[in-house]
């Protein structure tokens, strides 16, 4: 585990840290945020050291300067024990007029910022990591790359090594960066532990209220058993109370439900809003997803046998992973992924788009020709009904599929492309 695995968030921190005084990480936990500022620090302060956090957290109430003296940038992990330091960190970049001075990281549950008086703005800028993409993490060849067909080079031709049997173990493994130097059911067990720690103290942790893990983990396996659908909190209350005899409030569900995303277990994708030629009512909800598909096979007790022996959850699960991947992979090229449905069923799973307007649209499917036919024929539907004359045509239309043996052009132009050769 000595050996430092890259990711596609060093080159943004290296970028986000030329043009900003400091640079705040954020993300789930074990998604490897401080690994990663370690890579480019100058001098580390790691405020819950055991022999130094007393010392730490008084001096930033005290003396608050002390604790940032140091070769810049200085990377301070563990911020969040000390709040006050945000304000010292951005009244030294003030003082300083310089950039690359501070990378703050810690904990995913979000700091008390009662006694912070600035938002930052102007000093910091914000970065958020994910769990390693296959492509990080070695299991991705990454030959189809989205900046390549956002920059219309369309070679797409790749072969892929991964078997369905693979990918189902992928899904179940995560992209926790231990897990990935791991394998078997060493590998698996990293997620089951991220879980437990969640629902045993995290979600409590997060604003100090104190919640059930019994009803955590019944929210997160209707979570699991919903994932990729716009289910509100009614929905998943009505699931949680027939399958269970202990009665459970909306408002609790809501609760929990903003506690996980507080925590960044649970990462829901906004609707895309696109202009179109016919009047169309798109449906406006966000669909619901996972940070990482790892969460939703423990939450439900899956392995990759399970997967394999239950293919439409395999396919849910499968669709998070793809979506994580594509968030990590858009973030490189300044975009956001977002989500199309309409009233008459016809949908998008995955619209990635830049800030330059341009756009792809994406389907994803475990596989099999009649499922991809089917992720081929909503693509086209929806982009001839975009109001081209209104915006941009999408730069690329693309099936992603769990497996196959290479990414190929079909004769309509879609791009029919394995995960396991995708990359940014």
């Amino acid at each position: 585990m000595d050996i430092y695995k890259k990711r596609l968030a060093d080159e943004l921190l290296k970028e986000k840290l030329a043009g900003k005084g400091a640079v705040l990480i954020e993300g789930p936990k074990w998604c490897g945020k401080t690994t990663t500022a370690e890579q480019i620090a100058s001098s580390i302060l790691y405020m819950a050291d055991p022999k130094a956090k007393k010392q730490n957290i008084m001096l930033a109430d005290a003396n608050p300067e002390t604790l940032l003296k140091g070769e810049t940038p200085r990377l301070i992990d563990e911020w969040q024990l000390a709040p006050k330091l945000w304000d010292a960190v951005r009244f030294e970049v003030d003082k300083r007029h310089d950039f690359a001075q501070f990378i703050l990281t810690g904990s995913s549950v979000p700091a008390d910022m009662s006694d912070v008086s600035h938002t930052g703005t102007g000093r910091f800028s914000w970065l958020k990591m994910r769990p390693m993409s296959l492509f990080e993490s070695g299991e991705s060849t990454g030959e189809v790359s989205l900046k390549a067909l956002f920059e219309n080079r369309k070679s797409v031709y790749a072969k892929n090594s991964l078997t369905l049997e693979d990918v189902a173990f992928l899904v179940c493994r995560g992209g926790w960066p231990v897990s990935t130097y791991l394998s078997g059911k060493l590998a698996l067990n990293q997620a089951v532990d991220y879980f437990d720690s969640v629902v045993n103290s995290d979600i409590s942790r997060v604003d100090g209220i104190k919640r059930d893990p019994e009803k955590a983990k019944r929210i997160l396996r209707s979570f699991a058993r919903n994932q990729g659908s716009q289910i509100g909190e009614d929905t998943i209350l009505t699931d949680i109370v027939s399958s269970d005899d202990d009665s459970i409030s909306r408002g609790t569900v809501r609760s929990y439900i903003e506690a996980l995303k507080k925590i960044f277990v649970i990462e829901d994708m906004p609707a895309w809003n696109p202009n179109l030629r016919s009047k169309t009512a798109i449906r406006t909800s966000d669909t619901r997803y996972f940070v990482d598909p790892s969460i939703a096979a423990a939450a439900l007790g899956f392995g990759p046998g399970d997967l394999m022996n239950d293919l439409k959850t395999f396919g849910l699960m499968f669709e998070t992973m793809a979506i994580r991947d594509l968030r990590v992979y858009s973030q490189t090229l300044g975009g956001d992924v977002y989500h199309y449905r309409d009233k008459s069923g016809l949908e998008c799973d995955a619209v990635i788009h830049l800030r330059n307007g341009r756009y792809g649209l994406v389907e994803i499917k475990l596989g099999g020709d009649k499922l991809i036919a089917e992720g081929c024929d909503s693509l086209l539907k929806l982009s001839k009904l975009i109001d081209t004359e209104k915006m941009n045509k999408p730069s690329f239309l693309m099936v992603v599929t769990a497996n196959g043996n290479m990414a190929y052009e079909d004769e309509n132009g879609v791009f029919v492309v394995p995960v396991g050769t995708l990359g940014a």
